[in-house]
């Protein structure tokens, strides 16, 4: 009769999981990794708007969880407590970085007469809006982003940048007066923007 690697239980619950993770259980990490990962991924993509910012900057999420779960409390439920990583993690990112190419310089796809097919036309939407996003400052981009791109309610902005419901509140109203300001003389964005509103 041969030997056969029994892999250990999956722990069933968050404080299971958790203990287990500190312990070192590289089983109970990658769990916790793969269960978490798709979310934070799409938050972190939502906000920054670059695959490749995204990946380095979910990276450096998970490695700040596992690094600071011992120091996890449980007054909030484990996926919050993460994305507060998340978004503090996007948050330092952005206030390195300067603005990307200013929409002015940007010419219309289709200003040769030429059809754009749809696909290439929302892809190019998406990037004026983050060339627009770019140029707020993080505070503003981060609540707007979670808001309106991510889809959270203003009291999970609140939560997750850890302000006050009016600070969200006002961070997402002047982002979106900067992006509706930049709209009414970019059709391209002023389409994504009115498709957005629907």
């Amino acid at each position: 009769m041969g030997l056969r690697l029994v892999e250990a239980p999956e722990p069933q619950d968050d404080t299971a999981l958790i203990a287990a993770c500190i312990a070192g259980d590289v089983a109970a990490q990658r769990t916790l990794f793969r269960r978490e990962y798709a979310r934070v991924n799409a938050t972190v993509y939502r906000i920054v708007g670059s695959p490749r910012d995204a990946d380095d900057l979910v990276q450096e999420t998970f490695i700040a969880v596992f690094r600071g779960l011992s120091r996890f409390r449980g007054d909030s439920k484990l996926t919050t407590w993460i994305d507060r990583i998340a978004v503090r993690v996007v948050f330092h990112h952005l206030r390195g970085r300067k603005a990307t190419v200013p929409l002015d310089l940007v010419g219309d796809l289709d200003a040769g007469g030429g059809r754009v097919d749809d696909q290439t036309h929302a892809r190019e939407g998406l990037r004026r809006l983050y060339d627009v996003l770019a140029e707020l400052s993080p505070d503003s981009r981060m609540a707007f982003s979670l808001f309106a791109i991510d889809g959270r309610s203003i009291a999970e902005v609140a939560e997750l940048t850890q302000t006050s419901l009016v600070a969200a509140k006002c961070r997402i109203w002047r982002a979106r007066r900067e992006v509706m300001k930049r709209a009414k003389d970019d059709v391209l964005l002023a389409e994504l923007v009115k498709e957005g509103e629907t």
